[in-house]
């Protein structure tokens, strides 16, 4: 379901374009965002926490040759729309000129805006969100071997989003989200040490949510299965990702490909562009048309069309993430990621991405392995973006003669991503949770730190 804001917003916006070019911009745009949330605390049965918010803000971005400005305000009232007009002139004539900055070129934006789905009309009840969260840590509490709860919270929001600009862009589009999650707590006392451990769900449309008896049955099943943990051994090993623990990989490769880290000549991957990145096989997608997408847009905030395309195809890397300025500064076009707040300008980002899927299953990447590790929750970010160097905290299992073991906690991984992509075998369990995905992968030769 398409859901725009409603025309008179594209009107005030179209206006305050035109006023400031009246007062002197060579360009400028106007974006509005209207939202609104609601969010549930609940724990150890009663309610922890209710809260309800609704917002408003406009924001006005522009540019006297090649220096810009942004200024925002949550009022809408003709003086402050004139104020707006002022404070942002009189703020560009000041700052230094910027030779990347810009709009789109007229023939470069979009005029067609595919339907993404992106938005549920419904509106749950602060009565809905309560009995979600309530069954959800009913039901983790109930699981044998859990002790107590760090309790269970849901939330709703939506939010209206408009832009118009000098160039010939006007859009409007409005997007939805629901979520529910559960946090149970296992052990202590007299039983040793304690562990925590989730489940969540998440989705676009309320009814696509997973039913919350089962979000708490698994976040209590999971923290019991961790009582016990002790540090890993010391060693070199093959290492398997958990799907939730694995999509952390994916983003890493995002950052790694970011126009503006590139244009600096701050990534690993720098020179990478068309070499083989991933072993031959692996495909990484990235949709930002995708229906009921977590991170789907018909259009970037710079009004460039949004398209699908393989980021990563048979292995080899086919893009970088671009919004205009980065795209400028190193000679290309843009690949419509710009993204953008009301008062910050735009940056590269992506929208839905995920590896896709292997043949085989996790049980069977497990089952070769006599001596490694299974991760299921990652630690810190140990990450340098630079050289690739990656070390980070961990949690999760041993493995033993290709099955899981003893549970390990207070553990640490470390390798370089440049190799860790280039050894990695994907699983078969593709699940869409969030904005970015992966199935659960195996890499091989990681250093595991522990005793």
């Amino acid at each position: 379901m398409s859901v725009s804001v409603a025309p008179d917003t594209l009107s005030l916006l179209n206006d305050l374009v035109a006023a400031a070019r009246r007062a002197g911009a060579d360009a400028a745009d106007a974006m509005a965002v209207e939202g609104k949330s609601l969010s549930v605390g609940w724990r150890l049965g009663a309610l922890e926490s209710l809260q309800r918010a609704e917002g408003q803000d406009i924001g006005l971005r522009v540019f006297i040759g090649r220096r810009s400005a942004i200024v925002s305000s949550s009022d809408q009232s003709p003086a402050a729309l004139a104020e707006l007009v002022e404070r942002s002139l009189a703020m560009a004539r000041e700052v230094p000129e910027d030779s990347y900055a810009g709009l789109a070129d007229p023939d470069q934006i979009a005029h067609a805006f595919p339907d993404i789905d992106s938005y549920d009309p419904t509106e749950p009840s602060a009565e809905d969100l309560i009995a979600a969260t309530s069954r959800a840590e009913d039901a983790a509490r109930a699981v044998a071997g859990v002790t107590n709860s760090d309790g269970a919270e849901a939330g709703w929001s939506s939010s209206r989003v408009a832009m118009v600009a000098s160039n010939g862009f006007s859009h409007s589009y409005a997007s939805s989200s629901h979520s529910l999650s559960a946090v149970a707590l296992a052990g202590g006392g007299a039983a040793g040490g304690m562990e925590r451990d989730y489940d969540y769900t998440s989705a676009v449309y309320y009814s696509d949510l997973e039913d919350p008896d089962g979000i708490g049955r698994t976040a209590g099943e999971r923290a019991v299965r961790r009582l016990g943990a002790k540090r890993g051994r010391t060693g070199k090993v093959p290492v398997v990702f958990e799907n939730r623990a694995a999509r952390s990989l994916v983003g890493h490769l995002l950052g790694a490909i970011n126009g503006a880290s590139v244009a600096r000549g701050t990534t690993f991957l720098k020179d990478a562009m068309g070499t083989l990145v991933f072993a031959k096989g692996i495909t990484i997608i990235e949709d930002p048309l995708k229906l009921r997408g977590f991170r789907s847009r018909p259009v970037d905030a710079e009004g460039i069309a949004t398209v699908r395309r393989r980021l990563i195809d048979d292995g080899h890397l086919t893009t970088w993430l671009l919004d205009l300025r980065s795209a400028r500064q190193l000679g290309l076009t843009t690949t419509g990621h710009a993204s953008r707040g009301i008062s910050s300008p735009p940056s590269p980002s992506s929208g839905n991405v995920w590896l896709e899927a292997g043949s085989r299953s996790p049980e069977d990447l497990i089952a070769g392995i006599e001596d490694g590790l299974y991760v299921t929750d990652l630690v810190g970010m140990g990450v340098n973006g630079v050289t690739g160097d990656y070390s980070r905290g961990c949690a999760g299992f041993w493995i033993r003669n290709g099955q899981l073991a003893e549970a390990i906690n207070e553990t640490t991984i470390a390798g370089n991503l440049k190799e860790m992509f280039k050894s990695l075998t994907p699983a078969n369990d593709l699940e869409f949770r969030a904005g970015t995905e992966s199935p659960s992968v195996r890499i091989d030769g990681l250093t595991v730190a522990g005793v």
